[in-house]
């Protein structure tokens, strides 16, 4: 069994490197569901989950803006 590195290391880097996440992709690399997002999106507080809308119909996450989102979220344990 041989791995082809060039390929598994080009994935890596796409996924690293990548800025606008789609609905899929956010589920892959983030865990949260179609549904989650679809209601984070919906909401109308600071739980609103930042995303673009693209011609009306084509939802994308800015990375960067989804870690920041992610950051400030965080719930400090006792």
């Amino acid at each position: 069994m041989s791995i082809n590195l060039d390929n598994n290391f080009e994935e890596l880097y796409e996924k690293l490197t990548k800025r606008w996440l789609t609905i899929s992709d956010v589920v892959e690399e983030f865990g949260f569901s179609k549904s989650s997002q679809a209601k984070m999106r919906m909401a109308k507080s600071s739980s609103t989950i930042p995303f673009s809308k693209i011609n009306g119909k084509y939802i994308r996450y800015d990375r960067i803006l989804l870690d920041k989102w992610i950051e400030e979220h965080q719930v400090q344990g006792n």
